[in-house]
């Protein structure tokens, strides 16, 4: 199989991690009745590498808190003993690279998330021992782990288990291990959710070689690293592009000019490329709706050019179990880019306003700031970022219509007042900026709402305008 090398900072990074953190690794002793999945340290990885351990851990909501663990063997007759019910839905969760050779302290999180949203069977795949440490033999182990896991879904399918009833849930190197399961029933698997697939190795590999649409009758897909540890490329049906797919709000920009301060916490490091699994997990919870917009760049949906889902059948696809993400068209287009913006923090959920501008023709370049407020409870709450800043629009003498899209978390109905503030005093000198109109209206629209507009405004440097709105919500 041909893979593309590794970047140099990856390298570089993978060997700190390996060389320095995994000595540290310390092995959690295991309950006496409840299974977890497996610990290695550099030693025991040393001593065994060619040993590749795969095995299976169930829950359900019988036993939603404590896992047990699914042996082959418990298959020979019947499944009932084990608590497998063959007349359910069975989500498989993958797990992916694990630098120091610990167990994925998410998995549980993410199983009970499942079983919270729907009544099914978890069956969690345990291949710490072969992903951990080096990380180019992992990726030379992963077919094998899926070849292990396709001969337990080929037992399960025996006992009555339609294979269109699988669901695979894949972090990062298990979004591709899984795939090639869904290779292996060629394209028959129901469902393949990558959750930030891995990119390093993967981006240049042919499909067959990586999660693609051809590996289930439907393939989702959640990219939040895209330029370091996650992948770049479309690998499903749809793919939701988080804040443009790389930088996360709430993360580090600049994690490799901060690793040897942070070097120790592991999640510091992995903030972006883990934001797939907590959004994900947010979204199952079902507390408010993660959407996305078909576009073809990041670019073009932050400057408003792709405000609704024709390609869809006009539904916008949504994060989470809805069949399909909710597309209704049939047969589903692949190869989806959406995009979305979030907040930093659980539900991570964030409204896209539509601003639409229109300023008279500028002698000089300006800058103007648009906050966006809404006032719930005696508070008040900004349009942009978290932390309360507006968004700068920059204006240019050629350029008289602009349009941008700013996250908000509250819907538009309940947008308060609006203002502007001319905030070029030192690089950009227009004195006073005409507005001839400025409207918001909210992407894609949920309801039949007008757009908020004011119109004929003068805006003087370093002076702020304000205009509050009167309207009620419609339940």
């Amino acid at each position: 199989m041909a893979h593309q090398t590794l970047r140099p900072e990856l390298l570089w990074l993978l060997a700190a991690f390996t060389s320095l953190l995994a000595a540290g690794a310390e092995e959690t002793p295991r309950g006496d009745e409840c299974a977890d999945l497996s610990n290695t340290t550099w030693q025991e990885y040393r001593q065994q590498r060619v040993r590749l351990q795969v095995q299976y851990l169930l829950l359900t909501r019988r036993n939603m808190d404590c896992a047990q663990m699914f042996h082959h063997q418990s298959l020979a007759d019947t499944l009932q003993p084990s608590g497998f019910n063959v007349s359910r839905p069975t989500k498989v969760i993958v797990h992916g690279y694990r630098a120091i050779g610990s167990r994925p302290s998410w998995v549980k999180q993410l199983a009970r998330a499942l079983l919270m949203a729907e009544d099914v069977n978890v069956v969690v795949v345990d291949w710490v021992y072969g992903a951990s440490f080096a990380y180019n033999l992992v990726v030379e182990n992963y077919k094998e782990v899926a070849l292990q896991i396709s001969v337990l879904i080929n037992q399960l399918n025996k006992h009555g288990c339609k294979l269109e009833s699988f669901h695979f849930v894949g972090v990062s190197l298990g979004a591709h291990v899984a795939g090639f399961v869904g290779t292996l029933f060629q394209g028959k698997i129901g469902r393949i959710t990558g959750l930030d697939p891995a990119g390093p190795m993967f981006k240049g590999a042919d499909t067959y070689d990586r999660l693609d649409a051809s590996d289930a009758q439907f393939v989702d897909a959640i990219h939040t690293d895209a330029d370091y540890f996650g992948i770049s490329i479309p690998v499903g049906h749809v793919d939701f592009f988080l804040n443009g797919g790389k930088d996360q709000t709430g993360c580090a920009r600049s994690r490799f000019a901060s690793i040897l301060v942070y070097f120790p916490v592991y999640g510091y490091v992995l903030c972006d490329h883990m934001r797939a699994l907590h959004v994900y997990m947010s979204a199952l919870s079902g507390s408010c709706a993660l959407t996305g917009i078909p576009c073809s760049s990041y670019e073009d949906f932050l400057k408003g050019r792709c405000v609704d889902c024709g390609v869809f059948g006009g539904a916008c696809p949504t994060i989470g179990l809805r069949p399909n993400s909710g597309i209704r068209v049939s047969p589903v287009p692949k190869e989806q880019k959406l995009f979305l913006l979030t907040t930093s923090s659980p539900p991570f959920c964030s409204r896209h306003i539509l601003l639409q501008l229109e300023v008279s023709a500028l002698e000089k370049s300006a800058e103007l700031e648009v906050t966006l407020t809404t006032e719930n409870q005696g508070t008040e709450n900004q349009g942009t970022e978290n932390q309360g800043t507006g968004h700068r629009l920059r204006l240019h003498t050629d350029t008289t219509l602009y349009r941008a899209v700013l996250p908000h978390p509250r819907p538009l109905c309940e947008i308060s007042s609006i203002r502007l503030q001319n905030t070029g005093a030192r690089f950009y000198r227009q004195a006073e900026i005409h507005v001839k109109s400025v409207c918001v209206s909210e992407v894609p629209p949920l309801r039949r709402e007008e757009p908020l507009c004011v119109n004929n405004i003068n805006v003087r440097r370093g002076a702020a305008w304000s205009h509050d709105f009167v309207q009620v919500c419609l339940s």
